[in-house]
């Protein structure tokens, strides 16, 4: 099967008819985009429209005027072999069901005459072609050719994607740029992305991800028919961006092992990975992990109009046996096991898209989750939603799309059990750790969003660190059991930040009022973010009757440490266990633009990137500089203690700079972005 498929949209191409010239004015190209909201494609060349509401076309009759009593105009309008063919009528009333033509009686420019031409609110999304005739007296005819996009309309109250609020709108379709959260839920980390959605070649290669997927290769028209309807383009794209079925856009890599391809951390915008793809026949880009699929489909979903953000979910359950518990082992000094086909991994990303859910019914419209990290077949297929957040909550687990899975990432129950040769000694149970945080970007502001709430029913929100230390605090005392006689919160005295020891304390509650012998065990794992954790690499022991703080210092930015806390009752040799999992926090770039309230389009702006080295060492690396709408490609440099860069805005609106700092001496990656607002010149 032939996959290659490559777009040159030539919006309005002139042709001859069977005896002059007609000929489509290009000037309305510009003025039809900023009316649709899609004048950021301007790199394209395209004329890229959005359903539900006109577009206008000037005509050109080879030096004679428009004759509206004798001439007769008629469109076809082509999406593959599907066409509407459509009379131009002076009649300004659009309908939201079906095509529309129309010419404005009022003020009619006889010499240049102009055609309004409106896509249903529910037409497909794709690449069209249309003819436009003139009849005239004699059955002569007169043909031009012209092409168009049509993406879905956030901005038309009767599009299944339609969002009310401007701000809302102008986030989550219109905005170029955000924020990835991960690391924690103690300790998040913000990490810049850029959605890169304007940028040259974007918008043609998500076209193509629809055009080469198997569902338009096996059935064109039948795929060309259904792509009206926002549940189900969203399938075919979160299907398209792994690479696990099809020739999808990225493949995916946990091992460590990424000597054939690029880290999946080294990525800092969609822009090189959806161009990288294309370009290379729709080979899968190596690689991605969870983030980079959910930016990356985020760019996507945007570019065709649909609403989307993305979604982070703090301790996030991978259930493989579907009975909502996750196991998880630990030795009597509390080592972690790897015991367990379950895995609870420190974060999961997603996205979310807005629309209507027609096959569910109107109280089930709204945020969708979508998933297009490989980790679950649905119909099949390595894709996953969209899931209704309001069917998750209300565990509506009979309706479409994979709901139980979704479920248990947010709600399952952690079991936690000591063994020691095949025994088990202890078991305490966690109902809270699993989906503790569930967050996006805040509209409008570089800060998070808890959505927490609209996924579960919580006690109380927890949006700040502070809160959610305590909350952990307090969810450490539940782990114990009701049979256990002694209680132990482990708890971290302050965020651990790279460079620095990390402190924590051990506090130890004795329910009975006699007094006891107690034996403490310490002990700490490295981990990645979806794994168990590995060797112990820190172990101590206490006989305290009150166990002091501890303090660890061998620790470096991006590290997942798995501390647990074992203490042990001598007379009774009653085992209570603790733990908790936190990620070093990486010190951050520090970007200053000189003249930040006068940044001005086409006018060259200075910055100056620098890094305090918290280090004790000194340390050296790789410093990228990228910003879509600021800066065509990418900036390199050695690393100095501070940089001083030119870059020229190219976009007016708020855009986001960013830098990255690959350390050469440590398995680190330092980040640091600025908000710019840019100005008309």
């Amino acid at each position: 099967m032939n996959h290659r498929v490559h777009f040159t949209f030539s919006p309005l191409t002139v042709c001859n008819g069977s005896s002059s010239w007609l000929k489509l004015g290009t000037s309305n190209i510009w003025p039809n985009m900023q009316r649709h909201r899609t004048d950021g494609f301007s790199s394209s060349k395209s004329l890229v429209v959005r359903r539900g509401a006109p577009f206008k076309l000037s005509l050109q009759l080879g030096g004679r005027e428009f004759d509206p009593k004798s001439d007769c105009l008629r469109v076809k309008v082509m999406l593959g072999r599907l066409c509407v063919r459509m009379a131009v009528t002076f009649s300004k009333r659009v309908s939201s069901s079906r095509w529309t033509a129309y010419m404005e009686s009022k003020n009619l420019d006889l010499q240049n005459p102009s055609v309004f031409i409106s896509a249903p609110s529910s037409a497909p999304v794709g690449c069209y072609r249309f003819q436009l005739h003139v009849y005239s007296q004699g059955g002569r005819r007169r043909t031009a050719l012209g092409k168009f996009l049509l993406l879905c309309n956030p901005w038309c109250g009767d599009d299944d994607v339609y969002i009310p609020f401007e701000d809302q709108r102008e986030e989550y379709v219109a905005n170029d740029a955000g924020l990835l959260f991960m690391g924690t839920a103690v300790n998040l980390v913000s990490r810049p992305w850029s959605f890169d959605q304007y940028e040259p070649g974007v918008l043609e290669s998500c076209m193509s991800l629809l055009q080469v997927s198997p569902k338009h290769q096996t059935n064109q028209r039948l795929d060309y028919l259904k792509r009206n309807d926002p549940v189900y383009i969203s399938r075919v794209v979160s299907a398209m961006i792994n690479c696990e079925d099809d020739c999808g856009v990225l493949k995916g890599n946990w091992s460590g092992d990424f000597k054939n391809g690029v880290s999946p951390t080294t990525w800092t915008g969609s822009g090189d990975i959806l161009n990288q793809w294309a370009k290379s026949g729709y080979k899968p880009v190596k690689y991605g992990q969870c983030w980079v699929f959910a930016a990356v489909m985020c760019t996507v979903m945007r570019v065709l109009g649909i609403p989307c953000r993305v979604v982070t979910n703090f301790n996030s359950a991978h259930d493989t046996n579907g009975n909502l518990v996750i196991e998880e082992y630990y030795s009597e000094k509390g080592e972690k096991l790897k015991l367990s086909k379950d895995s609870v991994w420190n974060f999961h990303v997603w996205v979310e898209c807005w629309m209507a859910r027609k096959d569910l019914g109107s109280g089930m419209d709204g945020w969708q989750v979508l998933d297009p990290t490989p980790q679950n077949r649905s119909g099949g297929v390595f894709c996953c939603g969209p899931s209704p957040v309001k069917a998750i909550k209300k565990r509506c687990m009979e309706m479409f799309y994979d709901i139980p899975f979704v479920y248990a990432e947010v709600n399952a129950d952690i079991h936690m059990i000591i063994m020691s040769q095949g025994r088990v000694l202890s078991l305490s149970k966690d109902t809270e750790k699993v989906g503790s945080l569930i967050c996006t970007k805040a509209i409008g502001f570089p800060r998070l969003e808890n959505i927490t709430g609209d996924y579960k029913l919580i006690k109380s929100p927890t949006s700040t660190l502070s809160s959610r230390t305590s909350t952990i605090s307090d969810r450490s005392t539940s782990r114990t059991g009701d049979r256990s006689q002694v209680f132990v919160i482990l708890s971290l005295d302050k965020a651990p930040v790279a460079g620095e020891p990390v402190s924590f304390t051990v506090k130890l509650i004795n329910k009975q009022k006699m007094r006891k012998a107690m034996k403490l065990h310490l002990n700490a794992q490295a981990k990645e973010y979806n794994h168990s954790p590995s060797d112990t690499f820190w172990v101590d022991r206490f006989e305290p009757s009150t166990p002091p703080k501890t303090e660890y210092e061998d620790v470096v930015g991006d590290d997942l440490i798995n501390l647990a806390a074992v203490v042990e009752d001598m007379s009774s040799h009653e085992r209570t266990l603790a733990s908790e999992e936190f990620n070093i926090a990486t010190p951050k770039l520090t970007i200053q633009v000189l003249d930040e309230n006068s940044v001005k389009v086409n006018e060259e702006q200075t910055a100056i990137v620098s890094f305090k080295n918290p280090y004790s060492h000194l340390v050296g690396g790789e410093l990228i500089v990228a910003g879509a709408g600021l800066i065509q490609g990418k900036i390199l440099f050695r690393y100095q203690l501070e940089h001083r860069i030119t870059f020229t805005p190219n976009m007016v609106g708020t855009k986001m700079l960013q830098a990255s700092l690959k350390l050469s001496n440590i398995n680190s990656t330092i980040r640091g972005f600025k908000m710019v607002i840019v100005d008309k010149d």
